[in-house]
């Protein structure tokens, strides 16, 4: 599966993901091959780019569960951002608490893994789907670490605002005003001053604003490789982890490349000054990341298929080696030498796994 941005898409080319309309229809099912007119309407949605299997890729597996956690991201993005549309022209916050208690409702009480899938993006709700992708994320996160609800409800408040100085300027963006090139500079200037825009919209003392604030400053320090000053809150520190995680898993406005969930956990795990590994270990505890049928490069330079995840070293599963059918236990002292570079940048030639078969030889 690679990201294709709307400009390269051809006639022929096959869906990864379904694609829905703002009341969750499916309008495109995955594996339809487009069309001019499928391109077309896909243009006319505003998308930024869409995934695409690969010629010789089969159709990755989805549950109802996989279907419904997107058409819950479409329906709910739509309502978010007509909300952060409201609170920056009048101020006041009208429906984010439905939003907000809607979102912990969902996904505040889960005790098992889901599959986190990125969503398409268009420049109108770029930061919307952002900012719904991370208050999903920190819902999880806190649940693990069974922070006070109080908290968990301040956090997931901070997630849908933490960008809210954005939203105008990827509009602009899908308006054909402004260019990528002043991207970075405006949107460093909408972090400095989108916080009076949070201070107006909720009760005067509201922890939401010093969360948003922290998480920002924290940021920029983090860019500039700089110690982080503030000593931060637990809620600003699921934000920071939740945030990074979404950033470079999602599709962005100015490159095709998005990095991998092996390499974003890798990132986070690598950097413990700026990341908490706590968090992080909450984060591994919510997503599917390394499971069983997903194809990895090893550092040898072989191939490998996951046979068992390892849910106490995410990154060192049990793999079947391709070239010769040997199982390798990366959690094997004889094995520390070997690990996981990356998932596979091409799927055109994995193994398809028959997970019944897996179960019946006592994986």
């Amino acid at each position: 599966m690679q990201f294709v941005k709307v400009e390269d898409l051809k006639n022929g080319m096959r869906l990864a993901r379904p694609i829905y309309n703002k009341q969750g229809v499916l309008l495109f099912e995955r594996d339809s091959k487009l069309s001019e007119q499928a391109i077309s309407s896909i243009r006319n949605f505003g998308l930024i780019g869409i995934y695409i299997l690969e010629p010789a890729e089969p159709v990755p597996p989805m549950s109802e569960e996989d279907l419904e956690f997107e058409r819950f991201q479409t329906m709910t993005v739509f309502a978010l951002q007509d909300e952060l549309e409201h609170i920056t022209d009048t101020r006041k916050a009208s429906k984010l608490p439905t939003i907000e208690a809607t979102i912990v409702k969902k996904y505040g009480h889960m005790d098992k893994k889901v599959n986190f899938y990125q969503n398409l993006r268009s420049y109108n709700d770029f930061v919307c789907k952002h900012s719904l992708n991370v208050a999903i994320l920190c819902t999880m996160i806190s649940h693990v670490l069974n922070i006070r609800i109080e908290d968990q409800n301040n956090t997931v408040f901070a997630s849908l605002l933490h960008d809210i100085g954005k939203v105008g300027i990827f509009k602009e963006l899908g308006e054909g005003k402004g260019s990528l090139e002043e991207l970075d500079d405006r949107l460093l200037h909408a972090q400095l001053t989108q916080a009076d825009i949070i201070e107006n919209a909720f009760a005067q003392g509201t922890p939401v604003r010093r969360i948003c604030v922290q998480v920002a400053k924290a940021q920029m320090e983090i860019a500039e490789e700089k110690p982080i000053s503030a000593k931060l809150g637990i809620s600003a520190k699921i934000l920071l982890v939740a945030n990074k995680y979404d950033e470079m898993t999602a599709m962005q406005v100015n490159t095709t490349k998005t990095e991998s969930e092996v390499l974003a956990i890798k990132e986070l795990l690598s950097k413990p000054e700026y990341y908490d590994p706590e968090i992080v270990n909450a984060l591994i505890s919510s997503i599917h990341i390394l499971f069983p049928g997903v194809s990895v490069e090893l550092n040898t330079g072989e191939k490998a298929l996951v046979l068992v995840a390892n849910e106490y070293d995410i990154l060192k599963p049990m793999v079947l080696v391709f070239r010769d059918n040997s199982i390798i236990d990366l959690s094997a002292k004889a094995n520390s030498d070997i690990e996981i570079v990356d998932i596979m940048k091409t799927l055109d030639n994995r193994y398809v796994l028959d997970t019944e078969a897996l179960k019946n030889a006592g994986f």
